[in-house]
C-alpha cells in the first residue's frame, strides 16, 4: 500500500500537492504545524480542506517554540509584511529561519510512525521568494541527513521544485480543482482568503501566474504535461 505524508499549509501550493498526491498514493496523511503564525486562519483552511479532499488523516502539530526563536514578519505582529519587491541579496522579513528544517523533520518522524515512504512538500525554485529552504540543494541534504539518522529509506518529494506559478495552476486545473485552489486556499502573507490583498510577494506571484495560465491557457498545460511526463 502507498502511503505519503503531505506538508500542508493551506496554501496553492501544498493543496495543490495534495490533490495530486490523493490520485497517486492509497493513503495521505497531513501534518499542518501550529508555529504561532500571524495568520491563525490557515490552520483551520488547511484542515477543512484536508478534510474537503479526502485525506486519510490529519494531524496538527504545535511548534509554538519556533515563534519564540524565529524572527520574522509571519510570526511577529510589530514586524511589517513588505510590500512586493524584486528580489534582491537580503532576506524578506518573510522569511522563517528553520521553519522547513523542522517541519521536514517532523514529517519525516511521522512517516517513521505510520509506516510512510514519501514525504511531500510543495516547495518551489522556479517561482519563490528567495527562502534558502525552498531551494533543491538543500532538500536533497535534508533528506540525506534524516535517511542516516533514521535508518529509513525516507524520500521528500517536490513535485512543484521545477513548475512556474503558471504550471502550478494547470497543475490543479489538471486534477479538476483549480476554482477550489483559487477561492479556498490562503496564500496571502496579509492573511486574506482566495485572491489575498494583491501586495504581498505572495499575492504577486500567485496573481502573476494565474495571469499567465488565464492568458494561454493551452500553452501553459502542454509545458506542465511535458514536465510531469503526461505527454
Amino acid at each position: 500500500m502507498k502511503r505519503a505524508i503531505v506538508v500542508l499549509s493551506g496554501g496553492q501550493d501544498s493543496t495543490t500537492c495534495l490533490i495530486q498526491a490523493l490520485s497517486q498514493y492509497n493513503k495521505v496523511y497531513c501534518i499542518i504545524f501550529d508555529y504561532g503564525q500571524r495568520h491563525r486562519a490557515e490552520i483551520s483552511i488547511a484542515k477543512d480542506l484536508s478534510v474537503q479532499l479526502g485525506a486519510y488523516e490529519i494531524k496538527v502539530i504545535d511548534v509554538s517554540l519556533l515563534n519564540t526563536l524565529a524572527v520574522s514578519s509571519l510570526t511577529h505582529d510589530d514586524i511589517p509584511i513588505p510590500d512586493y519587491q524584486p528580489l534582491s541579496e537580503s532576506l524578506s522579513s518573510t522569511f522563517v529561519p528553520g521553519r522547513n528544517i523542522l517541519f521536514l523533520t517532523l514529517a519525516a518522524i511521522y512517516a517513521y510512525q505510520v509506516q510512510a515512504k514519501t514525504i511531500i512538500t510543495g516547495v518551489c525554485e522556479t517561482d519563490f521568494s528567495g527562502y534558502p529552504d525552498c531551494r533543491n540543494d538543500f532538500i536533497k541534504a535534508l533528506n540525506t541527513a534524516v535517511n542516516l539518522g533514521m535508518a529509513r529509506e525516507l524520500q521528500f518529494t517536490t513535485p512543484l521544485m521545477w513548475l512556474d506559478k503558471a504550471e502550478i495552476w494547470a497543475l490543479a486545473d489538471y486534477y479538476h480543482q483549480f476554482n477550489r485552489v483559487r477561492q479556498d486556499t490562503l496564500t496571502c502573507y496579509n492573511g486574506i482568503k482566495g485572491d489575498g490583498c494583491g501586495q504581498c510577494s505572495a499575492c504577486h506571484l500567485r496573481a502573476r501566474g494565474l495571469a499567465t495560465y488565464l492568458e494561454k491557457p493551452e500553452m501553459v498545460m502542454t509545458s506542465l504535461k511535458s514536465k510531469i511526463g503526461l505527454l
